[in-house]
């Protein structure tokens, strides 16, 4: 794969780009952390069940961590960092005392400034991981947080456990001026997306991708020739899509039915079309999406 970025020059994705410095030496001292929720501009992001509450201008409502404090949920504040401004935690509202409309997580990501939606996306996946992993995993005993939120500690066994991401690659299978495409049964009618699936232990993201495409769709691709895009961090709820091109070698499409509903091979003008909503049959996934953005650059000739 090259090891530069083909979407250097591509504005960011949504949910990328953080102006976070996530502080990581301030992360080990607990009283410096401490410290931070004191900083007179020191500011507190709520989330109602995952979701974010926006201001009326569409950007991520942050609030002053002396008042907001008392509206989060008990013991569930974490530091993401600092910004010119100054330290920023988020939490999880404590929905029996604090009464406020949020947005959708995926609509709310369309909207925001970029920047906001990567802030977003590390105070989701954070608060989802330690909403799910409240106990130590080698003795069973209930683990404290640590490090501001970045990790948690048991105090039984001292065993440390930190957040944990996981690989996806989503690949844009191409022959000529042809690319795959496919859709599952419950997505909405006429919606088409990129193939994907979840990296597995002791695979690399090359092996993963023509895996994947093999399975679902009995398509072989060309290892050699599978290229990297981009990657975007996906809080849903908390992977990182790994966006690859590959070329195929063998074309015939077979479905595996209890992956996908359809597959099948869309021409660079049918994707113009879908990308422009006047295909008749088809459409792409909203902007939001890393299939989106790849058929975006495959259209524009630019993978």
């Amino acid at each position: 794969m090259n090891d530069r970025s083909l979407l250097a020059d591509e504005a960011p994705l949504v949910f990328a780009g953080s102006p976070l410095d996530r502080c990581e030496v301030e992360r080990r001292d607990p009283e410096l952390i401490a410290g931070f929720r004191e900083h007179p501009k020191a500011r507190l992001i709520l989330l109602v069940q995952g979701d974010p509450i926006l201001t009326p201008g569409n950007q991520l409502a942050k609030s002053a961590f002396a008042e907001a404090q008392w509206h989060a949920r008990p013991h569930s504040i974490v530091f993401l960092g600092k910004d010119e401004t100054g330290p920023l935690f988020a939490a999880e509202a404590d929905t029996a005392v604090f009464d406020a409309p949020a947005v959708p997580a995926r609509q709310a990501g369309m909207t925001m400034p970029h920047e906001d939606s990567a802030i977003y996306a590390q105070a989701k996946s954070l608060l989802a991981w330690h909403e799910r992993h409240q106990f130590c995993a080698v003795c069973g005993h209930r683990s404290d947080v640590a490090a501001g939120g970045a990790k948690r500690v048991c105090p039984s066994c001292g065993a440390e456990h930190f957040p944990r991401v996981d690989p996806v690659v989503i690949m844009l299978v191409i022959d000529g001026e042809r690319c795959l495409l496919g859709r599952q049964a419950e997505w909405p009618e006429g919606m088409w997306s990129a193939l994907a699936g979840f990296v597995e232990p002791a695979e690399t993201l090359e092996e993963a991708c023509a895996r994947e495409v093999r399975e679902e769709t009995g398509v072989v691709v060309d290892i050699a020739s599978i290229r990297y895009v981009f990657t975007q961090p996906w809080p849903f709820p908390s992977s990182i899509m790994v966006g690859l091109v590959a070329k195929a070698t063998k074309t015939e499409v077979k479905v595996d039915k209890q992956e996908l509903e359809q597959a099948r091979w869309f021409s660079r003008e049918e994707v113009r079309a879908m990308l422009e909503g006047r295909h008749a049959e088809a459409e792409l996934p909203p902007s939001i999406a890393v299939a989106r953005r790849l058929t975006e650059l495959w259209a524009a000739e630019k993978i």
